[in-house]
């Protein structure tokens, strides 16, 4: 496996880990060997790169911005930035209301399959937890989002990976504050932060080369745990839209990428691939997201000025998969339950589930909870979230892995096209991890 590109590597792991998982099913003691001496390795590969994560969103950030040397490229890019994955948002629950429409997956279940479905997964702690979680931030003032951003404890914000928002903010204000007290001044605490980058980057590299063993431990576990596979082969009908729709989404990226960068498709699918097979072993475009930084910049070539803003936020507000899930997923339980959808209905789908992707965590199972703010939205009984949640609970697993493979893919497409537009695409300078290895052995 040595000479192996590294998508090749984990791809192999991928498979590896699936038909193990396979296996192991079909042993007495099976899962629970997996749960004591498989899954261990991948946690602890997600836990690497959650420990990377902030420290490099901070230094990247801070060094893309006092790079700049004019905040007004910084207010360029941000603008751009934002206005993109609004746009992609929209695209995808476009895409995603025009499938479920045409198809219609929710006439295909039978009452029986609802009744089970429902009994299996009612009262289900997940499911409930969700619909709980989706209540405290219903509850939420309209501005809460923004008060949400800003925090009164930057070391604090650092210390938990779920308020990367919070340390975004805090790393902005810090990086326009080093431009406006002038180069001068800023150049030694810049000096550190270009330093503290460089350092993260190669941890990074130092992390992949876990990946393939990783991702089979990853897998493994996932096919273990896995539900009813009756259930799930009753819903595949509903599975398949959601897919449909996702690789819509992938052919309007390369689009962007071949008309608007000149790019080939196949060449940016293909750089940033690593980032993908992670995004669905993990189910996180957090934990994804020093991966995606690295392919990002070392790969497609888009500078760090971009990458450094453009990513961290793509991470936090772009859930182009995820939206496109919820759209389908709304209008699916709606139709298995009977319950009739108007085009204000719909309507309201797309604007709610834009408006929750920009405060959804980047995280496993959070695209539940924005489908039950959806669902809400649009006046779905509440004695029947619960059952519709259920309608869909056995097959969120397999879909939040695909689903985070378009959310981790809008982010690199978008970093490409902003960088494009304020001419900062270059050429890709990919480093290795033993790059200065000779130096120090």
């Amino acid at each position: 496996m040595k000479k192996w590109p590294l998508h090749w590597k984990i791809l192999f792991g991928m498979l590896l880990g699936i038909g193990f998982g396979i296996t192991l099913t079909q042993i007495e003691g099976g899962a629970q060997f997996s749960s004591n001496f498989i899954k261990p390795f991948g946690v602890i590969f997600i836990k690497l790169l959650k420990l990377i994560a902030i420290p490099l969103i901070v230094a990247s950030l801070v060094k893309g911005i006092s790079d700049l040397k004019n905040i007004s490229k910084f207010r360029n890019i941000g603008l751009r930035t934002i206005i993109t994955y609004v746009i992609t948002t929209v695209v995808a629950i476009t895409i995603g209301l025009t499938l479920v429409n045409i198809l219609k997956p929710g006439e295909g279940i039978d009452q029986q399959t609802v009744d089970t479905l429902t009994s299996t997964y009612a009262n289900d702690a997940g499911v409930q937890s969700k619909i709980s979680e989706a209540g405290r931030q219903r509850s939420s003032g309209p501005l809460q989002f923004i008060v949400d951003m800003v925090p009164d404890n930057a070391i604090g914000a650092m210390g938990d990976n779920s308020l990367m928002l919070q340390v975004i903010f805090f790393t902005i204000f810090l990086g326009i504050s080093m431009l406006l007290v002038g180069e001068k001044q800023a150049k030694p605490l810049k000096k550190l932060f270009d330093s503290l980058n460089s350092v993260v980057l190669k941890m990074v590299d130092l992390i992949m080369l876990t990946a393939p063993f990783a991702v089979f431990a990853l897998l493994t576990n996932v096919v273990v745990s896995s539900d009813n596979p009756d259930l799930l082969l009753a819903l595949l009908k509903y599975a398949l839209v959601v897919v449909l729709g996702l690789l819509i989404m992938v052919g309007f990226y390369s689009l962007i990428i071949a008309l608007y960068t000149k790019k080939s498709p196949l060449w940016f699918l293909s750089k940033i691939s690593p980032a993908q097979l992670l995004a669905f072993s993990t189910s996180s475009s957090a934990a994804t997201l020093p991966v995606t930084m690295e392919r990002v910049e070392e790969h497609l070539g888009v500078d760090k000025e971009v990458s450094s803003f453009v990513l961290p936020v793509g991470a936090t507000i772009n859930m182009d998969g995820t939206s496109l899930y919820q759209a389908v997923a709304a209008v699916f339980i709606a139709q298995a339950l009977g319950f009739d959808l108007t085009f204000t209905d719909q309507l309201t789908i797309v604007v709610t589930a834009l408006m929750a992707s920009i405060g959804s965590a980047a995280v496993p199972g959070a695209g539940m909870v924005m489908l039950v703010i959806v669902l809400e939205s649009i006046g779905f009984p509440a004695d029947k979230l619960a059952v519709g949640l259920a309608l869909i609970f056995a097959v969120d697993r397999p879909l939040d892995m695909c689903r985070t493979v378009i959310n981790v893919t809008g982010d690199a497409a978008v970093s490409m096209f902003v960088a494009k537009s304020v001419g900062k695409l270059g050429a890709p300078h990919a480093q290795n991890w033993n790059d200065h290895y000779d130096e120090v052995k």
